[in-house]
């Protein structure tokens, strides 16, 4: 019996070091299979970034490279004593976090619209989400010259027609206009986002709730909403990082005008490389607006962790 039972101990050891040493190979066979990728992403990433950290510590004007030279921390000095820089983090934050609450929000009502059996539902999901494979220069000069222009847009006939006034966007309310087109481009996406999660949801949870004698504002608040927390955390963190850079909206319709109305951190990066040549003080505000996009990231991230984590807390 002893000797039974020694020989069947015996055998789970050896099986169970078969079984790590089977996994420790498969283990080092995926990191190798994409050690290749992962060296090209790193390359990509690292070459960009250590040659902008380079830059950003040197004096290099490209119209004088003759004064090329060691500079330390003065690209930073300056450019955190200009009140143009403090302006443009201003207005950076205005526009990523003005176009976050329209395209949730908006996201969201297009979610619950057409989560719902209506003739003609996919037709509308197709055009719903079409805005979002407009290339962002050719969205700019659509509703530049085509929507929003004072003289012949459409939306100055409409106002003509009802006897209003008619509105320079890009002139009066140039930041408004900017979060119109980006909340044009990116709603789809957020809207994609929420219907499936909407779809995710158990019908048994609805029912319940409405036999309970939930009307639909409760319905939404106590039942829908929670439901929705995890996929609004990841909304906002995808969009946060990708409307810290927005750039082509900017230079296409206003260039960052009229004056520094809309003169973000990454319009003025590229005023200070293309219209300067000023490569290092472009190079320390690229350095910026990543540790910016990263603190970002770092506090959307620990959000999303701290939502997986609770789940109960959320819905």
């Amino acid at each position: 019996m002893a000797a039974s039972l020694q020989g069947q101990g015996g055998t789970a050891v050896a099986g169970r070091g078969m079984a790590k040493e089977a996994w420790s190979k498969q283990r080092w066979t995926m990191l190798a299979l994409i050690a290749p990728a992962v060296g090209v992403l790193l390359v990509w990433m690292i070459v960009p970034l250590a040659m902008t950290i380079y830059y950003a510590f040197h004096r290099y004007n490209v119209l004088y490279p003759e004064r090329f030279g060691f500079a330390g921390f003065r690209n930073f000095s300056l450019l955190l004593n200009d009140p143009m820089f403090w302006g443009a983090m201003g207005k950076t934050l205005i526009l990523v976090g003005a176009s976050l609450v329209v395209t949730v929000v908006l996201g969201i009502i297009l979610a619950l619209v057409l989560e719902k059996d209506f003739p003609g539902r996919s037709i509308a999901r197709l055009m719903a989400l079409a805005p979002f494979f407009v290339m962002p220069v050719v969205a700019a000069l659509v509703w530049k010259n085509m929507l929003m222009h004072p003289v012949y847009g459409l939306l100055s006939w409409i106002l003509g027609t009802l006897g209003l006034p008619v509105v320079d966007w890009f002139q009066n309310w140039p930041m408004t206009a900017i979060v119109i087109i980006i909340a044009w481009q990116w709603t789809p996406f957020a809207m994609l986002v929420f219907l499936t999660s909407l779809q995710s949801m158990p019908e048994e949870q609805k029912e319940a709730a409405w036999l309970d004698g939930a009307n639909p504002i409760q319905m939404f608040f106590k039942i829908i909403l929670p439901h929705l927390s995890r996929a609004i955390t990841a909304v906002v963190m995808i969009e946060s990082i990708f409307f810290l850079s927005i750039f082509a909206e900017i230079f296409t319709t206003t260039g960052g005008g009229p004056g520094q109305a809309t003169t973000t951190l990454s319009y003025i990066i590229y005023t200070r490389a293309f219209l300067e040549w000023n490569v290092g003080s472009a190079s320390a505000g690229g350095l910026f607006a990543v540790i910016l996009a990263n603190i970002v990231a770092i506090f959307l991230i620990r959000l999303v962790a701290r939502n997986m984590q609770n789940p109960e807390k959320f819905g």
